[in-house]
């Protein structure tokens, strides 16, 4: 079975994060992948510049046309961009008893800009992550998520799982991409214990999407592998595609990562 996966979230016109990078990764690993624009973002590699939120009703309407259509099964929640958004979400997948969903709780772009509504971070808080069969935090968020300082170690990673559980995720995967070291490592608790994923750290300029790209490739794989499988083959296909970055060249700033390395010959 060809799995469709739906990915609701806010564009990139550079194609490296965003809705581009989630068709594209949920497109590599052989998902169909159906989408839902939530808020329309002015950015590139360099960084963003603005962006505009749809009206949370039409982001609504999107859904309904999606899930009364399509079987779906998979979602990817991304940029949410306000509280309005986060509750016309909530409402939908609610009512369309969406399965196998993906939290990636988007709150600032690399480059720094905020791309969420302080205001919103007790709506996704409480109307999104109970919904959620997995939330893929990195460090920042994860501290906003909590409301404790952004001060963080591998020990202090594993004692802030317990707390990130509590929010009512089936799963949190904490990510610890802003830790320094040789290594990164991630964290997934759940109903199976915690399960830890190192990897080499990639030292690249070629970053940009990463969050977005690890959790597409989470809600892709969950229709056919159990959670720790399916993040266990995401971080796999997420570390190639940062090791082949360099063999693109996409703007002056932080560049994507190579969604279809696998698939493109190395020849160009």
């Amino acid at each position: 079975m060809i799995a469709n996966v739906l990915t609701i979230a806010g564009t990139d016109p550079s194609g490296g994060a965003g809705i581009q990078a989630d068709i594209k990764t949920m497109s590599a690993l052989g998902a169909y992948s159906c989408s839902v624009v939530t808020a329309v973002v002015a950015q590139n590699t360099c960084g963003v510049r603005s962006f505009q939120a749809l009206s949370p009703d039409f982001v609504a309407a999107q859904i309904d046309a999606v899930l009364e259509d399509v079987r779906i099964d998979a979602v990817k929640i991304g940029m949410i961009a306000n509280a309005g958004i986060a509750g016309a979400v909530a409402d939908r997948l609610t009512h369309h008893r969406a399965r196998n969903i993906v939290l990636d709780p988007v709150m600032v772009a690399k480059s720094g800009h905020a791309l969420l509504d302080p205001e919103a971070v007790s709506a996704v808080r409480e109307r999104l992550v109970p919904l959620a069969s997995v939330i893929t935090p990195n460090l920042p968020e994860a501290a906003v998520l909590l409301d404790r300082p952004d001060d963080w170690s591998v020990p202090a990673m594993r004692a802030a799982l317990p707390a990130l559980m509590a929010l009512g995720s089936d799963h949190v995967l904490l990510k610890g991409g802003h830790l320094e070291g040789e290594d990164s490592t991630d964290l997934l608790a759940g109903p199976e214990g915690t399960q830890a994923f190192r990897a080499p750290r990639i030292t690249t300029t070629s970053d940009h999407g990463t969050g977005c790209t690890l959790s597409s490739a989470i809600a892709a794989l969950l229709p056919h592998h159990p959670m720790p499988e399916a993040v266990a083959r995401a971080k796999a296909y997420l570390h190639a595609a940062l090791a082949q970055s360099d063999a693109l060249d996409v703007g002056q700033g932080h560049g994507p990562v190579h969604h279809f390395h696998a698939l493109w010959a190395s020849d160009g």
